[in-house]
Parts: C-alpha cells; sequence; structure tokens
C-alpha cells in the first residue's frame, strides 16, 4: 500500500459510525521507584511517585476507533463509584459518544505497579457475574436505537457478553466484528469477523492438537460460520482467513509491551474494512498499527498522522 492509498482510505473514516459493545475496564497505573526490600516479607516496597488512568477493554477498542476519526459509541456497564467516573471523563476527553450503563457492580479495573517501566504487581476488581437488570436494558437500548454502519463486540469475559446482546447485535444486520474469549465461543456464531490471538484459536478448536494454525483457523471458520477470520500471532504477525488462507508479517520494530495490541487490531480492521479496503489492505495496516502501539508502554493508540509517517518510513 502506498500512502497516497493510505489517505483516501483516511478521508473516509470520518464517515463511518461504529457501536462498541463489551467489557469496558479502567486501567490504572501507579509508577514509583524500588529502592529496597520490605522488613515484613520478601517483597520489593515500591514508593509510589505518580498514577495515571487510561480506558481499557472495551474501552480502548473505542479510543482507538475515535483516534482514526471514526465516530465512535460505547455501550457497556460501570459502577457507581470513583473509577466508573473517571471512565466517563476519559470517554468524554477521547471524542467517544457514551452509552454506558451504570450498576451496583464495581467498575472493572486493572491497577498496575510499575517501576522503571516494569510491571511488578497486578490488582484486578471485578464481578464477572451476568449483567442484568436495568443495565441490560440500557445495553439493548443502546443496541436498538443507535444507528450505525458496524458493531465490534469486545469480549473480555466480564458479564457483559451473552446471547442477548449478541442476538441483539445480529438483529442490527450490520456488519459485526468480535475481539473473542474462548469461553463464550457460542456466542459469536455468524459474525462477519472474528480476531482470536493463536492462544485463543487452540483453546476454541483443540488446544491439544499439533495442528498448524492454517488448519486450525479454516475448522473455526466452518464451526462459527464466520465471514472472515484473523489470526493475530505475536512476532510471526497474522494470518487472514476468507476463501483464502494469508499470511502478514509482523512490523514492530521493538516489543515494548502488548497490553491492549488485540484491541487495536480488531477496530483498525473493522474500521478500514467499513473505509472500502480490501481485507489484504486492513492486515497490513492493523499490523502497522500493532507494530506502533507494542512499541508504547500500556494501552496505546494510533492517529493517521502517526500511521501515515509509519507507511512513509517503511517506503511502502
Amino acid at each position: 500500500m502506498n500512502v497516497e492509498r493510505l489517505r483516501e482510505l483516511l478521508e473516509k473514516l470520518n464517515e463511518i459510525k461504529v457501536l462498541v459493545v463489551g467489557d469496558v475496564i479502567l486501567d490504572r497505573y501507579l509508577h514509583g521507584k524500588v529502592e529496597r526490600i520490605s522488613p515484613e516479607a520478601p517483597v520489593p516496597v515500591v514508593d509510589v511517585e505518580r498514577e495515571e488512568v487510561r480506558l481499557g477493554g472495551a474501552g480502548n477498542v473505542a479510543k482507538n476507533l475515535v483516534s482514526l476519526g471514526v465516530k465512535t459509541y460505547l455501550t457497556g456497564v460501570v459502577g457507581e463509584d470513583r473509577a466508573g467516573e473517571q471512565v466517563e471523563e476519559l470517554l468524554k476527553e477521547s471524542g467517544v459518544v457514551s452509552l454506558l450503563a451504570k450498576d451496583s457492580r464495581p467498575t472493572t479495573e486493572k491497577t498496575r505497579v510499575v517501576s522503571r517501566s516494569q510491571q511488578l504487581l497486578r490488582i484486578d476488581r471485578e464481578d464477572r457475574s451476568k449483567v442484568g437488570g436495568e443495565a441490560l436494558k440500557r445495553i439493548r437500548e443502546a443496541l436498538t436505537e443507535t444507528e450505525c454502519d458496524g458493531i465490534i463486540v469486545s469480549d473480555y469475559a466480564k458479564g457483559t457478553i451473552t446471547y442477548k446482546v449478541t442476538d441483539l447485535v445480529r438483529e442490527k444486520e450490520v456488519f459485526w466484528a468480535v475481539d473473542p474469549r474462548p469461553v463464550n465461543k457460542e456466542l459469536y456464531k455468524g459474525a462477519s469477523l472474528i480476531t482470536p490471538n493463536e492462544k485463543e484459536l487452540r483453546e476454541m478448536t483443540d488446544i491439544l492438537s499439533g495442528d498448524p494454525v492454517e488448519t486450525l483457523g479454516l475448522r473455526l471458520k466452518k464451526e462459527l460460520e464466520v465471514d472472515t477470520l484473523v489470526v493475530t500471532r505475536g512476532p510471526k504477525g497474522m494470518t487472514l482467513f476468507t476463501e483464502k488462507v494469508e499470511n502478514f508479517p509482523a512490523r514492530a520494530k521493538e516489543v515494548y509491551d502488548v497490553t491492549g495490541a488485540g484491541d487495536t487490531v480488531v477496530a483498525v480492521l473493522t474500521a478500514f474494512h467499513l473505509a472500502g479496503a480490501t481485507w489484504e489492505e486492513a492486515c497490513e495496516l492493523a499490523n502497522l498499527c500493532a507494530g506502533i502501539v507494542v512499541g508504547e508502554f500500556g494501552t496505546a493508540s494510533v492517529t493517521p498522522e502517526e500511521l501515515i509517517e509509519e507507511l512513509d518510513n517503511e517506503g511502502c
């Protein structure tokens, strides 16, 4: 792909509307220094110097979309707590239209303790029970009433994505993509696109099988009756399954942190497909964007300017 073609596709992104539904997560980072071991136990003592919060899960998918210029809506659940307020604040700052439901359950939150850019510990706060009641009603309203060109189901197995939700997604009769979790495999039947990583692919087919990715991908594509399957494979790049199977090499120059890379891939693939890119072009751009975000710490997103510069630098 050349820069002229990329600019053409980027212009079309401004005309697209995408609704993201899924598990919204607040990523909290505690940055500090370690200079001593605790006298109470053989663990490091972290002197916290600063704290930051970022959108994670479905929120990060939405942020990736809006960063590219896509009109983006997000529905899911947050708690009636400070973490939920912070999610809403971050969505407003990023330009994502919030259609979130409030619930008595706590906002899903991942707190990472970091020293010198190395993660020492992660603390999770969550309720993985299925979303119901008024919160589910709000999600149903968002799915029913929001006009969009496509939907992304961002499933982190925290309780938002259920049969009731994916049934409504199918009823919209628009393109819908899924960033899946193996435990919910049956929910994704008939999806337009699913984007498992290689580990998830093996869990959804036969984890004990020594079959190659190409064989397992074809098996899963047929079983779930999906139109397109893209398997992300880390340093091996990604494999595209349409009427044929194609491999795309990784584009990362340096892998710093893979957090949120899957969010970026499903967002980029969906956005550019809806903009008229071929699947080959969409995979090339998703690989490029993933290569950018894994070179940064924590969840990240890519701007059109960064993408143009990266493509230009590669001389494609």
